[in-house]
């Protein structure tokens, strides 16, 4: 494969992650609009392709789904988040056999473009069960995350590998890195079981929660992951006490995530030893105050729709941000670039004394 040919995978691989975070904050106005059971079954809808053919025979849709009555634009929003995630899908079938296709050359990445395939295959089916299962909390965490884990790997894909000595004054930056990364998961989880467990509105004033520092919380009640099957999970199962938990939680968790990843930005600004990482500092450093802004006004406006998709897309931002500066932290290597410094899936081996 050629330089020119290369540069058009990782342009794919661009696009893909579009498509991702496209499918990232469509997903998250299903879930705010309450449409994630816009259509009771899957992959069609009330066993139709588009919405409008059910539209010409609701009697029939409602009865086969007498619980799920027809609702066309909660419908049209379900599957017009279905129809850009099979198009996502359809893409990284390709970047994979194209990787297959190529694998000769050595700078071709080969490994990765099929775990991104079994990623988005995984989150295929957990959207599948989102829906049939009705909406268990458990499992639409865990479809937000693989969404945001497809993105990740699509956006690594299409970062273009720098092989360049790391410097020691960057090293400090990159263990830090390590923490502020895993610190962002961690919050992202979070965020991600206080909207699928209808918390957002519990706490509806900042900085405080229900006018207190320290509200009536049931944090024993509001982690149990799993509550078993059967039940309908829409619009929330906890009580007040359980959802405050969950909401104050993800706050003040946000508070140290974001001291971490300021520190980040700061200590790899400063240390910074090329241009790619200062500006991938500077971006994180944005990132994190325009994620907290949206945040507060969330709640300061009332939780609105539009301000609820882009705290959504703000944490997306947040994370494409960081990975980059993980990726300018982490030149080329075996580990990290799913290639080796060779190019041929091995360790380059030192040259042999005579």
């Amino acid at each position: 494969m050629t330089t020119t040919n290369l540069t058009w995978f990782r342009r794919a691989a661009l696009l893909g992650a579009l498509l991702a975070a496209i499918v990232v904050i469509v997903g998250a106005w299903v879930r705010l609009t309450d449409a994630g059971l816009g259509c009771p079954d899957w992959p069609g809808c009330y066993g139709h392709v588009h919405p409008a053919q059910v539209a010409a025979s609701v009697a029939s849709a409602n009865a086969a789904y007498p619980s799920r009555p027809f609702n066309y634009q909660k419908a049209m929003h379900e599957m017009v988040h279905r129809y850009i995630a099979t198009t996502l899908g359809l893409l990284i079938i390709g970047l994979a056999l194209a990787s297959l296709w190529n694998r000769r050359d050595p700078a071709q990445p080969r490994v990765l473009p099929w775990v991104i395939l079994v990623a988005v295959c995984v989150q295929g089916a957990l959207g599948a069960f989102t829906v049939t299962l009705l909406v268990v909390p458990l499992i639409v965490t865990l479809h937000l995350v693989g969404g945001l884990v497809t993105l990740s790997l699509l956006w690594w894909l299409a970062l273009a590998p720098e092989r360049r000595d790391v410097k020691a004054a960057e090293r400090p930056a990159r263990r830090l890195a390590l923490v502020a990364l895993a610190a962002l998961i961690v919050q992202i989880l979070l965020g991600g079981w206080t909207s699928s467990n209808y918390a957002a509105v519990a706490c509806p004033d900042f900085p405080t929660c229900q006018g207190s520092f320290a509200p009536h919380a049931d944090f024993r009640d509001a982690f149990v992951l799993w509550r078993g099957l059967g039940r309908d999970y829409e619009g929330g199962v906890l009580t007040g006490p359980a959802r405050t938990a969950i909401h104050y939680t993800h706050r003040l968790f946000a508070v140290v995530a974001a001291a971490l990843l300021v520190a980040l930005a700061v200590t790899a600004w400063r240390r910074a030893q090329t241009r790619a990482v200062r500006v991938a500092a500077g971006a994180v450093g944005i990132a994190v105050v325009v994620q907290w802004l949206i945040g507060m006004n969330l709640i300061w406006q009332g939780f609105p729709l539009a301000l609820g998709t882009l705290h959504n897309a703000g944490a997306a931002l947040l994370l494409l941000a960081t990975l980059a500066l993980v990726r300018q932290l982490w030149p080329a290597g075996p580990a990290i670039g799913f290639t080796s410094p060779d190019g041929r899936g091995r360790l380059a081996q030192p040259p042999r004394t005579p």
